[in-house]
């Protein structure tokens, strides 16, 4: 695309976001209609969720976290841009940080520092914001409020980095063939992922196997040697690509071997030099078959997964992936409220 106008479409996307962020109760109205067309589709978070007009995004989003972070701020650790089938997209990974003042989704306040994940998808058309895709990982506020409402995580839990190069953030008119070159790696990467060695009769018996089948699977050859996966919270960080199978990818395999990636589709798929990103909302469809997954007993209900995948290609290779996940929405398709087990505390 053209480098000048994705530079001016990720300057405006910050700007306008983190002055959003920062607002007070009297002003977020007026700079939301500054940010967003007056038509703009937004789809949130659980329990969220699809929001009908920008009344509600400031009724629903901005204004209880406003009054329940008084003082909150914006900090990006990933802003990209790019074309996904001739539109205009800009896509963020971004810490809200404030003092937990006044209760929020029914967890009481801490009167401490809380840092609230966040990941958006941002269509621009006009000149302006017109759909938006926002996850917050509500299970890790839960967490850092001081509860723990889901089993224990395999993973570390942690705040996610900003990206090892430092240039998560920076605006350079990055080579077109070098972004598109970032996209068609991690779709290549994504695509090993429908071959199943976890439905071999074999794996259904055999851990052990199924772990040494993963390591040698063909994704092996995308993922650099020092390689960090950020996942969601009730998830957690894995380090290296074993660390990623024990902690995530086998558990996640053996319990959703009846899956699909590829129908629905995604909602973008960005390039923007040195990074990727795809989105889907959702993007997965499965079966929920065993307990592996986050230790839940298997319902076999079918569970539709919002997830997001941001991307660092160095050395040739993917070394860092942050994968927001809205766990929460997940945990409800299987009959686990969480907010209504943090009210009865």
């Amino acid at each position: 695309m053209d480098t000048k106008k994705n530079v001016e479409n990720k300057n405006f996307v910050k700007n306008s976001l983190k002055i959003i962020a920062e607002s007070n109760l009297e002003n977020i109205d007026e700079n939301i209609l500054n940010a967003y067309h007056k038509d703009a589709i937004i789809k949130a978070f659980h329990p969220v969720n699809e929001l009908k007009n920008l009344s509600e995004l400031s009724e629903k989003i901005w204004k209880p976290i406003l009054r329940s972070f008084p003082d909150l701020e914006r900090r990006d650790s990933i802003v990209i841009g790019g074309e996904y089938k001739d539109q205009y997209y800009v896509s963020t990974v971004s810490i809200l940080t404030g003092t937990f003042l006044n209760s929020w989704l029914g967890v009481q306040p801490t009167k401490k520092t809380i840092h609230l994940r966040l990941c958006e998808v941002h269509q621009l058309k006009d000149k302006k914001i017109i759909s938006s895709h926002m996850l917050i990982d509500t299970i890790d506020f839960i967490r850092q409020a001081g509860f723990w409402p889901i089993n224990k995580s395999l993973g570390v839990e942690q705040l996610w980095p900003s990206p090892i190069t430092g240039d998560g953030s920076t605006f350079e008119n990055y080579d077109d063939d070098l972004s598109k070159s970032s996209l068609k790696q991690s779709l290549e990467m994504q695509n090993t992922l429908n071959i199943k060695p976890e439905t071999e009769e074999k794996s259904k018996n055999d851990k052990e196997y199924l772990k040494h089948e993963l390591l040698n699977h063909p994704q092996k050859d995308y993922w650099h040697p020092k390689m960090m996966w950020y996942g969601p919270c009730g998830i957690g960080t894995a380090r290296g690509l074993e660390g990623f199978i024990d902690h995530h990818q086998l558990p996640f395999r053996v319990t959703f071997t009846e899956r699909d990636y590829w129908t629905i589709g995604h909602v973008a798929e960005i390039g923007d030099g040195n990074y990727s990103m795809t989105a889907g909302w959702h993007s997965i469809e499965c079966i929920h078959g065993s307990n592996e997954w986050l230790g839940y007993k298997a319902t076999g209900k079918k569970i539709k997964m919002r997830v997001m995948d941001f991307y660092l290609h160095n050395e040739g290779l993917v070394r860092e992936n942050w994968v927001p996940i809205d766990i929460a929405h997940i945990l409800y398709q299987m009959d686990i409220d969480i907010f209504s087990l943090i009210a009865e505390k």
